[in-house]
C-alpha cells in the first residue's frame, strides 16, 4: 500500500549487498509519491520514477515543482508519480548518517557503493511495494546515471526512460574534480575518520569547501561571469594591499554562502557516499565495455543534455545517444545556466518531458513489440 500522497514514508528492504560485496544490513529506503496507482502493478501501468541528484531528496515535487503536478508535464492526474531517496544518502534512506543495527551511527562503517546498489536497493523498494514494472523512469545527473543503470539492470521492468545531464560512466576529469571535494571533507580535521556523528563536531568546513568546488561545475561559466564578474563583494575591497580572508570578490561571498546552505541540510559522510558512487560510475563495466553496453540496451530511451555543462558535457550525452540500442528522441536544453539547467529551464523542460510523455503513447514499449514478433517469451 503507498504512503498518503507528498507523506515521507520509509520501507524496509532488508539486508543489501553491495557490488564489492559487504553487507548493508536492515536497509530502508525514503519515498514519496502523487498521484494514484492505475493499473496493473506487475503490467501495464501509470508509475512514473523519478531519481534525484546528488543532494537531493525524496520531495520531487518541491525541487521540480514546475514540472510534477496537476496539469504539469508530469499531470498527477494521469501518473502515479514516485522518488526515492538514493541509498546512502540522509533524507531517510539508510546511509553513514543511519543508525547502525548493531548500534551507533553507521558512520566509516557504512561500505563504499555503487550506482548499481542504488539501483538494486530501489528496484528491492518497489518489489516491497508489489510494483514489479513501470511506465517510466526519468532522472537527471546522478538520477540519470541510475536511470542509466535501471535499463541494464532490469529492462523488462522499465518501458520507457528519459536520461539527463549525465554520462554513460565518469571520466577522468570528473573523478578529478569529485576527487577533490571528497579530500576537502576527509581533511578536515573534523571529519574523523568519518565518525564524527555525535561528538559534537563535524567537518563543516570541509563539505562547504566541496561544495563551492562543485556548485561551479553545476553552473555555467556565463552565468556566473554575468553575475559577478571581477565586482566586489559590497562593503569590501578584494583588492587592498594585502590578501584578507573577509575583504571578497561578489563571487566569493555567493559560493561561501552556496557552501554554508549545504552544511545546514546535509550529511558530509553521505556527500562522501554518493560522489564516490559517481566517480564509480560505468555502464561499460562487466558489459564488454561502454558502447557495447549501450547497444546492448533494449529500453526506448530519450537523452537530453545541456549545451553549456561543463560537468557532463553535452558531447557525453550525444555519445550515448550515437550508440544507445534503442533511442526514444534526443534533445538539447540550451542555456547559460550550465549543468543545473534541467533544474531551472523550467519552459523547456515542460516541452522535453510533454514531449517524452506523448512519445511513451506513440512507441511501444520493447516487451511489447519483442512479443509480438515472438522475439521472447513474456
Amino acid at each position: 500500500m503507498l504512503a498518503p500522497e507528498g507523506q515521507l514514508a520509509t520501507v524496509a528492504i532488508g539486508d543489501v549487498v553491495t557490488e564489492a560485496g559487504e553487507v548493508i544490513a536492515d536497509t530502508r529506503i525514503a519515498y514519496r509519491r502523487w498521484g494514484a496507482l492505475q493499473g496493473d502493478p506487475n503490467g501495464v501501468n501509470n508509475v512514473i520514477l523519478v531519481e534525484h541528484a546528488l543532494t537531493g531528496d525524496s520531495d520531487a515535487a518541491d525541487w521540480w515543482s514546475e514540472a510534477i503536478g496537476p496539469g504539469k508535464a508530469l499531470d498527477t492526474d494521469e501518473w502515479c508519480v514516485i522518488c526515492t531517496n538514493a541509498l546512502g544518502s540522509c533524507y531517510g534512506s539508510t546511509g553513514p548518517a543511519s543508525e547502525h543495527p548493531d548500534g551507533g551511527v553507521w558512520g566509516s562503517r557504512f561500505p563504499a557503493i555503487t550506482i548499481r546498489d542504488m539501483v538494486h536497493a530501489e528496484h528491492a523498494f518497489l518489489d516491497r511495494l508489489g510494483i514489479g514494472r513501470v511506465h517510466a523512469v526519468i532522472g537527471g545527473s546522478m538520477g540519470g546515471a541510475r536511470t542509466l543503470e535501471w535499463t541494464l539492470l532490469y529492462p523488462e521492468q522499465a518501458d520507457y526512460a528519459l536520461v539527463l545531464a549525465v554520462s554513460a560512466r565518469a571520466s577522468a576529469w570528473q573523478i578529478g574534480i569529485q576527487t577533490a571535494q571528497i579530500t576537502s571533507i576527509t581533511q578536515d580535521p573534523a571529519w574523523q575518520g568519518g565518525d564524527y556523528h555525535g561528538t559534537g563536531q563535524s567537518p563543516d568546513a570541509g563539505l562547504a569547501a566541496a561544495r563551492r568546488i562543485a556548485h561551479l561545475t553545476y553552473r555555467g561559466e556565463l552565468e556566473i561571469d554575468e553575475r559577478f564578474g571581477t565586482s566586489a563583494q559590497t562593503g569590501e575591497n578584494p583588492l587592498g594591499p594585502f590578501r584578507q580572508d573577509d575583504q571578497r570578490f561578489a563571487v566569493q561571498s555567493y559560493l561561501e554562502h552556496q557552501g554554508k546552505k549545504l552544511t545546514e541540510r546535509f550529511d558530509a559522510a553521505c556527500y562522501v557516499t554518493l560522489t564516490e558512487a559517481l566517480n564509480r560510475h560505468d555502464i561499460g563495466r562487466g558489459r564488454g565495455g561502454l558502447n557495447k553496453a549501450l547497444a546492448s540496451s533494449t529500453v526506448p530511451t530519450m537523452i537530453v543534455g545541456v549545451d553549456t555543462d561543463i560537468l557532463y558535457p553535452y558531447h557525453q550525452q550525444e555519445h550515448i545517444s550515437r550508440n544507445l540500442g534503442n533511442l526514444l528522441a534526443m534533445s538539447k536544453l540550451s542555456s547559460p545556466v550550465g549543468h543545473d539547467a534541467f533544474l531551472v529551464e523550467a519552459r523547456q523542460m515542460d516541452r522535453i518531458l510533454r514531449n517524452f510523455i506523448k512519445l511513451t503513447h506513440e512507441i511501444p514499449p520493447a516487451r511489447e513489440i519483442a512479443s509480438r514478433y515472438g522475439d521472447y517469451a513474456i
